[in-house]
This record gives structure tokens, C-alpha cells and sequence, in this order.
């Protein structure tokens, strides 16, 4: 049944010569690459204004200025970015250029906030779209968290599916909600230009404003700069774009800056013009649009296709997230099932594991937007500037031709990234300090899984000096239960290996029960010796471990092993398994830290 429901929702498996069919021409790759930074214009000009309603509405015309310092930040991370993707064609983007240019814990530091960013990309895209599709439907604001573990399943078994597939059924929704931005852009203009929109609703730019500051400014500069993540997630996923995968990539790279910046402007000067000032449970865009067009057709479709993007925007992280992990762990840094692809040759480990940690921080953030785009946004800064100043690097130690205007490059995106991170850092510390914590804590983990891989290569290659033990012989130890076909089962597989090392062990909890046994063992088995211990406590596993430890001592002075043999009958249906205790499990799961005990298993396969 578990076979069949995995078939249905994920499909037949792919065979491994068919991975090239999972390619992405641009088109696709701007869907399911660019859907984060694309859906950030739902909430990135929103943020800024939240930074500024403190000062009143008199202050909506700064979000002009800003918005321009925010397209500067943006033309030189495309520029940044698209240098990296032709310097390292093979993918990995921030963490591989920080780990050759800057070292070892700079990478780590690298791949460890973008591993967490991306978790917080499908968290905050998800919760952003279930507050689209509340803020149109009022009634169900309290499920927001349910609606939000509801889609996050849907777009991990779309990802299981496969990337070419994902990016088939996510292409729609994504050039639907552009169409519906232009549309909504354009028509506001129009409006305005044809003075339909009255010049009251908004104060002009130069307006004075009673206690503006540099560091409120500098807030909303911050807030609005959350619109630029997943800018990166193009150079992590280079491998997933078709041949040749770098000029593709960095094609899609230079669409998805254009398609922003256009957006984004469009939409911070539409709600400078008509007054728009955020509310608690109806988002700008939605504001926009019903100002726009009424609560028409064309304001559902705009909020509808607006909750779309937001939520599969999360697809940004399923397919960065795992080719990061890939990255990581080639280089052993995390578990190494991370390498292996699942049926339809995606890296589906990484996408469970994805999945489940986001569905974690929406609960635990009860799947509100605003707590977790600060600690999503500083997440993503600190890898930019670790990216371009590891570029830096880079330019001026191998100085290749045309470096200069390259290393220019870098070095404007270095220094506007780690301002905006510096910003994040002093203006929003009570929201952001978290990754003061986590961030040292994972590189602590990465450290400590990296030395457990070299200590077990270490003593399994050939050439470990340390010597070989020589087995002259074995002693075999079979609990025993019952008189049983099971227990025949074993016995006659033990004397298969050593007929004359046998030792039977029946732990008894009634000293009655224990002679009765004896005699029918003695009638039924003569030839195989039976140790009986007795148990005071009523413990199966104390005795026994104990008796194994003894007899294992006195085996290793011969050079001997102790072998236990552990008797299990396998039912016809799975489920009937929950109807046994298992004690087989437990013993084995006990013995098998013994250095010198080899624990085996004997099916007895039951027929109905």
C-alpha cells in the first residue's frame, strides 16, 4: 500500500542515464530560481513602509529614495553574481568561492547561513502567501499555520516529482503573477497620468519630516533590501541548467534582476501616489489592487497569483537547498546522505529534510511573516559579502586578464552587502541576534562531523597500522524463549557454523518455571548444553548482556569470538508485528555496541 501511495505521489523511478532529461532551459530556471527574489516585491516595498508609518504618512516619500539605494544594491549583486557563476561554472556559489578565497570557516560560515536562509526562504515565502489568501478571505486568519504546513506538503511532493516537472507546473503561476504586476502597474500609471488619482493622497518628495533620523532611514533601507534574497540561488544551481550551463545561468541571471528591478519600482511608487499605508491584516499589494481596480475580477486574480508566487516561491530553497547540501557534503561537512538521489534523481533527502525544518519554524513562529524576514534577510547578507569579498581575493591573486573592472565590481558588492548587513545588526539587534548563535553553533557542527568522517576513514583504509585480529574459532549464544520451530530454526543454523560451541540461554522469571524447562530441554535437546539464568527484576536484557560479557572474556584469551544467534519469526503481514513484543530488537540493538560480539539474526518466516 506505502509502495503504491509512493508511486502515485511521486512517480516511476528515472533511470540514471535519463538525469540530462532533468535539465532546465531558461525559462523554466527563471520560474523555479527566480520565484523567491520575484515574490519578494509582495512584501520588500511593504517593509520599508512599515519602518516609516512610525513617522506618520508625511514620511512615505522617503520610500522614493530608498527604493533607489535599494536598485543600487541590486544592479551590483546581478553584476557580482553573474562573475561568479563564469569563475565557478560548477555551482556552490557563496560557500565554494568563500572556501577557496577566504579559507575553510569562512565557506562554512557561508553554507551554513544559506542552509538556514533557505529554510527561512520556504517558511517566509509560505507564510507570506497563506497572508495573501487570509487578507482576500478574512475568516481564515485563524488557520494561517495549518494553511501553511498544508502547502509546504504540496510543494515537497511536487519536488520529489523531480525539477523538471516542479519547474513545468510552477512556470504558470510565476509569469501570471508578472502579468498581473505589469498589468497592476500599468494601469495605476495610466490612472494617474490621466488624473484619476487625486495629488492629495500623497506628500511631495521634499516634504519636511518631524523626527526623521539617519538611523530610521537606514532601518527602512534594511527592511526594504529583503527584497533581494534569493539573488544568490542561480549561482548555487548552475548544474540543474542546460548545456551550456553557465551562459544559461547568468542569461536567467540578468532576466530575473530586470524583471525585480522593474517591479519593484513599479510598485514603491504606486503606493507612494496613492497614499497606500500598511495595515495589520491587509497587505499593500492587496491595497494597491483595490484602489486600482475595486474588488473586482482583477483584484483576485492580482491576489490570487500574488498567493501563488509567494508560496511556491519556496521552491527557491528546494532547489538551492539540496545541491548546497551536495556541495557540503562532498566535502564531508554534513551527513553524507545528502549525495544520494532519490527515485526521480532529485536530492530528496535534502528536500524532506528541508520540508520538515520548515514546517518547525512555522509553527514555532505561528507563521508570522514580519518575525521571521529580519533573521531571513541578514541570513542572506552575510554569504553576499562573504561572496564578493572571497572574489576579491580571488582577482587579486591570480590577476587574469580584464581583472580590474571585475575586482571593481566585487568590491562595490562587498562593501554595499556588508553595509546593509552592518545596518541589519544595529537596527533590528532584537530580531536578528539569533544568528549571532546559531551561526557558530553550525560551523561547531559542521567541525565536528568533518573529524568523525576522517577518524572512520582513518581506521578503515588497508593501510591503518592497526593489526588484525586472527579468529580461531567461535562460541555461539542462543537466547532462547520457548521450545519452538523457531528456536530449531536457529539451533540448527548454529550447528551449521560450531556444533560442539553451543551454549542455549532461557531466562527465567519463576524458579518453578525454570526446572520444568530444563527437563524438557534435556529431552528435547540433549546435545546442545542450556544456561538458565535467573532474573530477580523480571529483565530479559540485563542477564543475558551480562552472561555474553562473561562468556566473551573468557572467548578473547583463545582468540575466540562470541557469535549470538537471535531466533525471530517474521509474520506474513507487517502490521501483525505490533501484536509481539520485540525482544529480538532490543537484545540486538544492546549487543551490537559490544566490541567483540557479533550479533546475528535468523528469520523464521511464519505462512499465515
Amino acid at each position: 500500500m506505502i509502495s503504491v501511495l509512493k508511486r502515485f505521489l511521486i512517480g516511476r523511478p528515472l533511470k540514471s542515464n535519463e538525469l540530462g532529461e532533468q535539465k532546465l532551459n531558461k525559462a523554466k530556471a527563471l520560474a523555479i530560481l527566480s520565484s523567491d527574489a520575484l515574490s519578494s516585491v509582495a512584501y520588500g516595498p511593504e517593509q520599508i513602509l512599515i519602518v516609516l508609518v512610525t513617522l506618520g504618512a508625511v514620511a512615505f516619500w522617503y520610500s522614493i529614495p530608498i527604493a533607489v539605494g535599494v536598485l543600487i544594491l541590486l544592479a551590483a549583486l546581478i553584476m557580482s553574481y553573474r562573475q561568479i557563476i563564469f569563475a565557478y561554472p560548477h555551482g556552490g556559489g557563496a560557500y565554494v568561492v568563500s572556501k577557496k578565497n577566504l579559507g575553510v570557516n569562512s565557506g562554512l560560515i557561508a553554507g551554513g547561513s544559506l542552509l538556514v536562509d533557505y529554510i527561512l526562504t520556504v517558511a517566509v515565502s509560505v507564510s507570506a502567501g497563506t497572508d495573501a489568501i487570509t487578507s482576500a478571505f478574512p475568516t481564515l486568519h485563524g488557520f494561517n499555520v495549518q494553511i501553511a504546513i498544508v502547502f509546504v506538503i504540496l510543494i515537497t511532493i511536487l519536488n520529489l516529482r523531480g525539477v523538471t516537472e516542479s519547474a513545468s507546473v510552477l512556470a504558470y503561476p510565476v509569469y501570471l503573477f508578472v502579468l498581473a504586476l505589469f498589468i497592476l502597474i500599468g494601469v495605476g500609471i495610466y490612472k494617474i497620468i490621466t488624473g484619476d488619482v487625486s495629488p492629495d493622497l500623497h506628500t511631495p518628495i521634499g516634504t519636511p519630516v518631524v523626527g526623521i533620523s539617519l538611523f530610521i532611514l537606514l532601518r527602512a533601507f534594511a527592511s526594504g533590501s529583503s527584497a533581494l534574497t534569493g539573488v544568490e540561488a542561480i549561482s548555487n544551481a548552475i548544474p540543474n541548467f542546460k548545456d551550456p550551463a553557465p551562459n544559461n545561468a547568468a542569461k536567467t541571471l540578468l532576466m530575473m534582476g530586470g524583471l525585480l528591478a522593474l517591479l519593484f519600482s513599479g510598485i514603491i511608487f504606486i503606493a507612494y501616489y496613492y497614499g497606500v499605508t500598511p495595515r495589520a491584516e491587509v497587505t499593500v499589494i492587496s491595497q494597491i489592487a483595490e484602489e486600482i481596480f475595486g474588488r473586482n475580477f482583477m483584484y483576485f486574480f492580482v491576489q490570487g497569483t500574488t498567493a501563488l508566487i509567494l508560496i511556491l516561491a519556496a521552491n527557491t530553497g528546494y532547489s538551492a537547498f539540496p545541491l548546497l547540501a551536495v556541495n557540503l557534503a562532498k566535502d564531508k561537512f554534513i551527513p553524507r546522505m545528502f549525495l544520494i538521489r532519490g527515485d526521480r534523481l532529485g536530492y530528496s533527502n535534502g528536500i524532506i529534510m528541508l520540508a520538515v525544518s520548515s514546517i518547525i519554524l512555522i509553527m514555532v513562529f505561528h507563521a508570522k511573516t514580519e518575525h521571521l524576514i529580519p533573521l531571513y534577510a541578514v541570513g542572506v547578507f552575510i554569504p553576499f559579502t562573504l561572496a564578493q569579498t572571497g572574489m576579491i581575493v580571488k582577482w587579486l591573486r591570480e590577476k587574469p586578464q580584464g581583472w580590474l573592472p571585475k575586482l571593481i565590481v566585487n568590491t562595490i558588492g562587498a562593501i554595499i552587502s556588508f553595509t546593509v548587513m552592518m545596518i541589519f545588526f544595529l537596527t533590528k539587534f532584537s530580531q536578528v541576534w539569533p544568528v549571532l548563535v546559531f551561526i557558530p553553533l553550525i560551523i561547531l557542527l559542521f567541525h565536528r562531523i568533518g573529524k568523525h568522517y576522517e577518524s572512520v576513514g582513518d581506521q578503515l583504509r588497508l593501510t591503518t597500522c592497526e593489526p588484525i585480529v586472527q579468529i580461531e574459532g567461535n562460541v555461539l549464544v542462543v537466547p532462547v524463549a520457548g521450545m519452538t520451530n523457531v528456536v530449531a530454526n536457529s539451533l540448527n543454523y548454529a550447528k551449521s557454523i560450531s556444533a560442539d560451541q553451543i551454549l542455549a540461554v532461557y531466562v527465567s522469571f519463576d524458579r518453578e518455571d525454570e526446572k520444568k524447562f530444563e527437563e524438557k530441554w534435556m529431552k528435547w535437546q540433549p546435545d546442545v548444553r542450556l544456561v538458565t539464568l535467573h532474573s530477580h527484576y523480571r529483565s530479559i536484557i540485563n542477564p543475558l548482556t551480562k552472561f555474553v560479557d562473561t562468556v566473551e572474556h573468557k572467548a578473547s584469551e583463545s582468540n575466540y569470538r562470541v557469535t549470538v544467534v537471535i531466533p525471530q519469526f517474521i509474520p506474513k503481514k507487517g502490521w501483525h508485528n505490533i501484536l509481539h513484543n520485540q525482544s529480538s530488537l532490543l537484545i540486538r540493538s544492546f549487543l551490537l555496541y559490544r566490541r567483540n560480539v557479533i550479533v546475528t539474526t535468523v528469520p523464521y518466516h511464519l505462512k499465515k
